[in-house]
């Protein structure tokens, strides 16, 4: 049971991601406190995460209910397909809302109850699109991209506390769900702009699974996830 007892907030818990990662949180002992811009399964919370104050308002709740926080995992994001000449500033920035801002809020302000934690642990959900360009999702690719680095940053910092808060950014592949069939640029035939986008890109000829990401979130969100 690697999350024994464990309180850890998960942002975008409606998703396919999202639920993956509150039944996985679970199955190793934590108590996973999902929250979400609607209501649906894993959701115990509405919350922006592109708001301060929603921000505050759900870390309220946490102390309340438990009194610390031991993991954040900073899940909830949105895709845009389009390259650099069609993308208007307007969706532009709100992908950059979502995916950077949102993660740069979480981690700011659920930090106090962080530091109330003996071993706290931050899981920065990115993408392969934060490592490598895309020609045809500029704004989520640089999104993600700074997701990767903003890890690093509150890494540093929280390495400079006792105990520390560790950091780090997560960058899962094409998944199967939702997403996938947006990012296939086929939506009225999904499965065969799916399967293109395997074929081209995917060393392992499939998608990932969301339980595959999720487990390696919660090893991130583990005492194991410690390095020596």
């Amino acid at each position: 049971m690697l999350l024994k007892d464990r309180i850890i907030l998960i942002t975008g818990a409606r998703g396919a991601l999202g639920q993956a990662l509150v039944a996985a949180v679970q199955a190793q002992g934590g108590i996973a406190f999902g929250t979400d811009i609607a209501a649906g399964d894993g959701v115990q919370m509405l919350h922006d995460v592109t708001s301060e104050e929603s921000w505050a308002v759900v870390c309220a709740e946490v102390d309340r209910r438990h009194g610390r926080l031991d993991g954040l995992v900073n899940n909830a994001g949105l895709v845009l397909v389009g390259h650099v000449e069609e993308t208007a500033l307007t969706d532009f920035r709100r992908i950059m809302a979502v995916n950077v801002d949102g993660v740069f809020l979480g981690c700011k302000v659920a930090w106090p109850l962080l530091r109330k934690s003996d071993g706290a642990s931050i899981v920065n959900v990115s993408s392969t699109g934060g490592l490598v360009g895309s020609a045809n999702h500029c704004a989520y690719v640089t999104s993600k991209g700074a997701v990767r680095l903003m890890s690093k940053s509150v890494a540093l910092h929280g390495a400079t506390f006792d105990p520390p808060i560790r950091s780090n950014s997560l960058h899962p592949s094409l998944m199967d769900g939702h997403m996938a069939r947006v990012l296939s640029g086929n939506p009225d035939d999904p499965a065969a702009g799916i399967q293109a986008i395997v074929a081209a890109r995917n060393p392992m000829r499939r998608l990932a699974q969301t339980s595959e990401v999720a487990n390696a979130a919660v090893y991130l969100l583990s005492s194991m996830g410690v390095v020596a």
